[in-house]
């Protein structure tokens, strides 16, 4: 999932699965699932502009099937983001879902989902608290842990994932990913405290295994991939941030400070929508309820590179002023 605003992250005391996102368009056509006479669930054609909302459960085979027809296979190496609810009634909830997600990909396909746990940001980074408060919450903030620390604002499926058998995670205090397949090792080995969305990340990782992103009942600007492009692109403005995590430095909790690239989601949908108007490829339908895409990691990050670097260039040539908010910059 994208980078989330912190002001967002702790206003919200929601899963990122009620991001309330309008129902996306879709090239195959909507359906609507309803009970037919002989009690099963059948489907009907609805408008593509009405949210689709089903009258019988969501099943594993039901979403596998979904998901395949979308164009997941098995082999692939996919990053997830996904509003569970949106789903519908799933029958065994997000066990179920990620059942069907590895049910899809099969063994030999990776899955990887977003596990970060904002919770342990440098409270000056969030600015959500008094700042005579900011030393006693670094003093007394959790160490860091992978196998323990639990995410945030990333829904029931990620936080299930990130326990399940196989799942590796990776050691960034505050934008770990978790990749569970014969992948696992390789995606999160590499996760720099100064680089947690750039070239020393696993989105790298991912850019270089031409893997996929799968998005259900979410919009692109969850595509927390698209951050890795901003990363190589260029504008007036690009700038640092300051954060700060405690971590055990020669067996002792330390609070360590490092700076990393103050990232940006306001147009991830718009670039998304001109990487299609130039050919990009996307498969897109609904599993289960929701509307769902599937897009190319790297071709998408290619393109959205050079993309960022005019647009948000042309933006500062009009004098727009970025209040996306992801924490306070180094200089302030």
């Amino acid at each position: 999932m994208a980078v989330e605003s912190p002001a967002r992250v702790l206003r919200e005391i929601i899963e990122v699965s009620g991001d309330g996102s309008p129902a996306l368009m879709h090239n195959r056509p909507a359906t609507s699932v309803g009970s037919g006479r002989d009690g099963r669930c059948t489907r009907s054609v609805v408008k593509e502009e009405t949210p689709m909302r089903s009258q019988c459960p969501m099943t594993r085979s039901r979403l596998a099937s979904d998901l395949g027809e979308l164009g997941v296979s098995s082999g692939m190496a996919v990053m997830v983001h996904m509003s569970l609810k949106s789903l519908g009634r799933v029958v065994g909830g997000e066990q179920t879902v990620l059942d069907a997600l590895r049910d899809v990909v099969g063994p030999s396909g990776t899955l990887v989902v977003p596990t970060q746990s904002w919770q342990l940001c440098d409270p000056a980074f969030l600015d959500q608290e008094l700042a005579e408060w900011w030393p006693t919450i670094r003093d007394h903030l959790p160490v860091h842990d992978p196998r323990i620390t639990p995410t945030r604002t990333m829904g029931a499926v990620a936080e299930l994932f990130r326990t399940a058998p196989g799942t590796l995670r990776s050691g960034h205090p505050h934008r770990s990913i978790s990749a569970n397949g014969p992948h696992a090792v390789a995606i999160p080995a590499t996760h720099d405290l100064d680089s947690p969305v750039g070239e020393r990340s696993p989105l790298k990782a991912l850019y270089d295994l031409d893997a996929s992103v799968l998005l259900l009942g979410t919009t692109p600007a969850k595509i927390t991939a698209l951050h890795l492009a901003e990363h190589r692109a260029h504008w007036p403005g690009k700038h640092l941030v300051g954060n700060g995590a405690a971590l055990i430095r020669d067996g002792h909790r330390t609070w360590v400070t490092w700076e990393e690239l103050h990232v940006e989601d306001d147009d991830f949908i718009e670039v998304v929508d001109a990487f299609i108007a130039d050919g990009g490829h996307r498969h897109t339908g609904p599993v289960g309820d929701a509307p769902a895409q599937l897009l190319p990691i790297r071709t998408l990050v290619d393109f959205a590179a050079p993309w960022f670097s005019a647009r948000r260039a042309r933006r500062a040539d009009r004098g727009d002023v970025d209040d996306g908010g992801y924490g306070r910059t180094s200089g302030r």
